[in-house]
């Protein structure tokens, strides 16, 4: 009897082929349990900055970090297991960036939506994602709205993310006179957070693994040596856990009313289609670099992969956090030679254990998590290479959407803008089509928003 064997990419013979080779195809796509794990590793030190920065971000709305931080390695870990077993893909899953800011700063503390209700919006989110997914409504939107306003909407929550932090660590002010200002240096919480910055770039530059997540340690203990962070450790406790799961309020989205009632029609719309245009996003760059596409440049296994997202959003409210998403960094992993789902599962259990520890994120202050933000926000800037600016028809309408998501602390009024001028230029050129129809609904309903809340 003969035994079968895989060979890797470089090569080299693999281990003998099992029950995982025959489950997740290690042989016929060229790698090994090894390299898989070792992909799940990196990915996870990419992406662990997130159960950090996650807690600093959703705490602002008055949840509890504690809890909020256990959520986030439980809707990971879920999330990242559940779509290597189901899809069988290297694509890891957490809260996404850009939703939890939008989430924390829009809905709640600008709306006045209170954190539970706006869960709820994130459940029904998730719920509607599947609906859209097993009907197929979803090709249909994805294929009327431009290319280039996904990578708009990317940009813009770059910058989005980039202001908030930029802003919460003190570096950049309010002022009466200009609206933002330089901030003060000289102040405690600016120049730790300076300091994190400096040691994020650096790391990030030397191409160290877990750059952000090595930053954001390093930039706390700094902190707790200069006396910048007071620490009352308490008992761990699993019931300390509990502060956010189960907290999704649904009855009080269906009882939104008045300045609400609109604003919840809103609220569902950017938590849907942001998380469907950062999906289609993340899976392309992906699945290309991991040479899983086919040859019609399709992706293989999609319904499945957007299934596996609506679930884990659902999954994730539940538990007590905002939107969960496909990861970009999941492109580390793949780089480490990641084919297979046992690299996001590898993942995913990482997350778990990181989860009994999850408590603890509350001693990390927020100048420390404030650098992460602002590099974070500068990496989300590379899909608007991917927009012609030499094209008015594009480059109108994607500047529109860059620029009034941070500037009016909104994701819905750069969309607005961007899906609203996209159409008005497609008319006055005269190319406005019937297969324009869906896209042309919708900025119907986005002039309308504006008339009715009168741009606010």
């Amino acid at each position: 009897m003969t035994t079968q064997t895989a060979t890797t990419l470089d090569g080299a013979e693999a281990a003998p082929a099992g029950r995982l080779d025959r489950r997740f195809a290690l042989t016929a796509r060229g790698t090994t349990v090894r390299t898989e794990v070792l992909a799940g590793v990196t990915t996870f030190l990419t992406m662990a900055y997130i159960v950090l920065v996650n807690p600093a971000i959703l705490g602002s709305a008055g949840m509890p970090v504690a809890s909020v931080a256990a959520a986030t390695c439980f809707a990971a870990a879920f999330a990242s297991i559940l779509m290597g077993c189901v899809a069988n893909t290297p694509l890891a899953l957490a809260p996404g960036m850009g939703l939890n800011a939008y989430f924390s700063f829009t809905v709640v503390q600008q709306m006045g939506v209170p954190w539970q209700v706006a869960l709820g919006c994130v459940f029904i989110s998730g719920v509607a994602f599947l609906l859209l997914t097993l009907t197929g409504v979803r090709q249909l939107i994805v294929n009327s709205i431009p290319p280039y306003l996904f990578a708009a909407v990317a940009g813009g929550i770059g910058l989005f993310i980039g202001f908030i932090g930029l802003k919460s660590a003190g570096i950049v002010v309010a002022n009466p006179a200009t609206f933002v200002a330089l901030g003060d240096f000289k102040a405690p919480g600016a120049a730790l957070a300076l300091f994190g910055l400096v040691v994020i770039g650096a790391l990030s530059v030397w191409k160290v693994r877990g750059a952000i997540l090595v930053g954001i340690v390093a930039t706390t203990l700094v902190g707790w040596m200069a006396g910048m962070v007071t620490v009352n450790p308490e008992p761990y406790s699993l019931a300390a856990l509990t502060g956010t799961a189960f907290q999704l309020d649904l009855g009080g989205v269906f009882g939104l009313s008045g300045k609400h009632g609109l604003g919840l029609v809103e609220v569902l719309f950017v938590f849907l289609f942001v998380d469907l245009f950062d999906n289609i996003g993340t899976l392309v760059a992906v699945t290309k670099r991991a040479g899983l596409m086919d040859a019609a440049g399709r992706i293989p296994r999609l319904n499945r992969i957007l299934v596996t997202d609506a679930v884990a959003t659902m999954v994730g409210s539940m538990a007590g956090t905002s939107t969960v998403t496909s990861y970009v960094e999941s492109a580390a992993g793949v780089q480490e030679g990641g084919r297979t789902g046992l690299t996001a599962i590898v993942t995913g259990v990482l997350f778990l254990a990181t989860m009994f520890v999850a408590p603890y994120v509350q001693v990390i202050p927020l100048a420390a998590t404030a650098p992460a933000l602002i590099i974070v926000g500068g990496l989300m800037l590379l899909p608007l290479t991917e927009v012609e600016w030499e094209d008015p028809l594009a480059a109108i309408p994607a500047f529109l959407t860059v620029a009034m998501i941070p500037l009016t602390f909104s994701i819905a009024n750069g969309l607005a803008f961007g899906i609203t001028a996209h159409v008005l230029l497609k008319i006055a050129r005269g190319t406005i089509t019937r297969k324009d129809g869906f896209v042309l609904v919708l900025a119907l309903l986005f002039v309308a928003r504006f008339v009715w809340m009168g741009g606010a």
